[in-house]
């Protein structure tokens, strides 16, 4: 019996729910699990920061999942604790726990290749300090010396996490309670061959605009109602920045991908990885793919192999920018032996770029600062904050004339722009497939062959864990074999129009200031990407977006998009509120962070049309016709949030849509669902939970 099996009891005693006939029960598991999957999918968005009800209700079932797993296990989340990981970083956090404090369940245990573990461990045994993987979601607030973390889980779960893969996961082990051990396990009758599941669909006599339009009508969960003010209306996903949706033959690879047969695996994974070759113009004989869970994991990977050997006669140093988000910032700061400077970026979000020469020249060519060498320049293909995209082939040039590495981060440029990894001179780049409408916990790392020092055992791991989300990258090929077929080309084509509209637009909506790039006929305007930052100058920027959702029907993002260093600037935070803002957050956490600064975020992906941005638009003028209140007012001339969100009807009237979805994902009536959420009870029974599941004999942890 497997780790799950053992854990939960699954497989010791017949059960009722068990069928002679395990390929029917079988057969009724996996359509079990995709209808709870697919009906995840259809209000999916990004967790724990954003406004709207696709991200309020994927936060919730994203959380659920942890209740769902100690509640199968009957422990009180009060004293335990559900970490979701890779099977490399689950390793990593084992290490960091004393023997027998810790149990790692398996979505391998399940027989589905979905590459996530379950963490289960006392609260009292998570590890102090610094994590050990840093960046988006790890922290509170960031300044340019110092970084507030946030508390368990978000603190080790860095990046945007495999949120469907969870919440399949958390069902899938309710379904193995109910079919048996082997609900999963059994080979399907009939099953699609890797490059069926990749390259075939409906849609394929379709390409370039014609494909556009009609997979704007496939987005999973597109056309949903949601209530808001004005009674039900459609909602609007303006938060594509932070993560995508899906289309629904992305949708149905992944479903044709949870069936294919191990021996088969491999070949998708092969498929897939040249797929990504091409997509990125980085030929395999001369760059490596590692897929990994996000783009953050990828970075913390390289960020770490940078540390210099014994033998080395410099001291190595990373040149970035103040456009970066916390994922291509704090890892290297956090890097053993590593220093870390940034050139500065003008208030459109371009760096500066007789700068960026000035620091490489005067480090590697003048050697005025010592022993310190700049070994690699790393900066974001496309600011999530303004929307910027540098121009990434002359800071390559910049980079090699000087002798140093460059790196990319492509997070918010691979689903949005062409990327050419080898014509651009890039020689390592990171992407995200959530963020490219496959959301389903996969990711990559490309780099030059031979550049990058091996790190060996560590590499094989990171390959493997990547690789055991089949599921995730059958998703990321297929994503990638539609976009090429769209053109991204198209593509880019598509975003500016809804970009320019939306900034003519705004720019007759008074009290509104858009912040970077605000003229839809500037020269730089082919620079930018499909996001707006903006602020309103009576309106907090929390209350705005909540507005945004209640009235409209409209997911956005407020706050510092784990940008803190760049919106810092455009707002003209001072050193002493930065100071202020983190002792607050040492001594009084809950009122501080309800009071941060930050702006209000749009981003548009290929679902959304100019009706779209119509309605985003009046709704904004509905907004800014309201009157507010003189400390609303005040907060939004400091650009702080408020702590006084108003619990309105319509947000009551969400909280039960959200609850009763909720119920149909998991397969739950409603009152065990909010037993599950809410659960505050001990463990009953005669046994303690430690002797439950901590038993010696089932703890793989290693000393620290």
């Amino acid at each position: 019996m497997g780790m799950i099996e053992n854990t939960l009891g699954i497989g010791r005693v017949p059960r009722a729910g068990d069928s002679p006939d395990q390929s029917c029960a079988s057969a009724e598991a996996y359509a079990s699990l995709e209808t709870s999957v697919g009906l995840a999918l259809e209000t999916y968005g990004n967790v724990h920061r954003g406004r709207g009800y696709n991200s309020w209700l994927s936060t919730r079932l994203y959380e659920q999942a942890r209740g769902v797993i100690l509640d199968a296990l009957d422990l009180d989340p009060g004293r335990f604790m559900v970490l979701f990981c890779t099977p490399a970083r689950a390793e990593a956090l084992e290490a960091c726990v004393k023997p027998g404090r810790s149990i790692t369940l398996s979505s391998r245990d399940l027989g589905l290749p979905l590459g996530l573990r379950a963490l289960v461990l006392r609260k009292d045994a998570l590890p102090k300090g610094t994590p050990f993987q840093t960046g988006g979601g790890t922290a509170r607030i960031v300044s340019r010396r110092s970084a507030i973390w946030e508390d368990a889980p978000d603190r080790f779960e860095a990046g945007t996490p495999a949120v469907i893969n969870t919440i399949a996961f958390a069902r899938a082990i309710g379904i193995v309670r109910r079919f048996g051990n082997k609900a999963f396990k059994i080979p399907p009758r009939t099953t699609a061959t890797a490059s069926e599941i990749l390259h075939q669909d409906d849609l394929l006599e379709f390409s370039g605009g014609d494909l556009l339009r009609r997979l704007r009508q496939s987005v999973i969960g597109g056309g949903r109602v949601v209530p808001t003010a004005a009674g039900f209306n459609s909602f609007i996903n303006l938060d594509n920045s932070a993560s995508t949706p899906t289309f629904d033959p992305v949708w149905k690879a992944v479903c044709r991908a949870w069936r294919l047969p191990e021996d088969q695996q491999s070949i998708l994974v092969a498929r897939v990885r040249d797929a990504c070759s091409g997509f990125f113009g980085a030929p395999a004989d001369r760059y490596d793919l590692i897929f990994t869970s996000n783009t953050t994991e990828a970075i913390n990977f390289v960020a770490k192999g940078l540390t210099p050997e014994p033998a080395a006669d410099f001291e190595p140093v990373v040149l970035n920018t103040f456009l970066e988000h916390n994922s291509n910032e704090l890892p290297w700061r956090f890097a053993e032996g590593v220093a870390l400077i940034r050139t500065p970026v003008d208030d459109e979000g371009f760096p500066d770029m007789r700068g960026l020469e000035r620091v490489l020249r005067e480090h590697n060519q003048d050697r005025a600062h010592g022993i310190k060498r700049i070994r690699v320049v790393t900066v974001s293909g496309a600011s999530n904050v303004l929307g910027t995209c540098p121009d990434l082939g002359e800071i390559s040039r910049i980079a090699h004339r000087y002798q140093a590495l460059f790196f990319v981060d492509a997070a918010q440029l691979a689903g949005h722009r062409k990327i050419n990894v080898e014509a651009d001179g890039i020689d390592g780049l990171a992407f995200s497939g959530h963020k490219m409408y496959a959301p389903f916990g996969t990711g990559g790392l490309l780099m030059r062959k031979g550049l990058w020092r091996s790190r060996g055992d560590e590499t094989r791991k990171l390959m493997a864990s990547g690789e055991e989300n089949v599921v995730g990258i059958a998703a990321l090929g297929k994503a990638i074999d539609l976009l090429q077929r769209v053109g991204m080309d198209v593509v880019r084509e598509e975003e500016q129009k809804l970009t320019r509209l939306a900034l003519r637009e705004f720019a007759g909506i008074p009290g509104l200031k858009v912040y970077g790039i605000t003229d839809p006929n500037s020269p730089h305007i082919e620079s930018k990407g499909s996001v707006i930052s903006f602020g309103l100058k009576h309106l907090p920027h929390n209350l705005a977006a909540e507005k945004l959702a209640e009235i409209g029907g409209i997911g956005v993002r407020n706050g510092c998009f784990c940008s803190h260093l760049l919106v810092k600037q455009l707002l003209h935070i001072r050193p002493v509120r930065e100071t202020l803002a983190n002792l607050g957050l040492k001594f009084a956490p809950r009122i501080t962070k309800s009071l941060l600064p930050g702006l209000v975020r749009v981003s548009f992906g290929l679902e959304n049309t100019e009706g779209d941005v119509a309605r985003l638009a009046e709704t904004l003028k509905e907004i800014a016709a309201e009157p507010s209140s003189p400390v609303d007012k005040f907060l939004a001339w400091t650009h702080n949030a408020t702590p006084f969100i108003p619990q309105t009807d319509v947000h009551r009237r969400v909280e039960a849509h959200a609850e009763n979805a909720a119920a149909r994902v998991y397969g739950m009536l409603e009152n065990d669902v909010q037993r599950v959420y809410d659960r505050k009870s001990t463990f009953s029974g005669a046994i303690s939970p430690a002797s439950l599941i901590f038993p010696a004999q089932r703890c793989c942890c290693r000393k620290h």
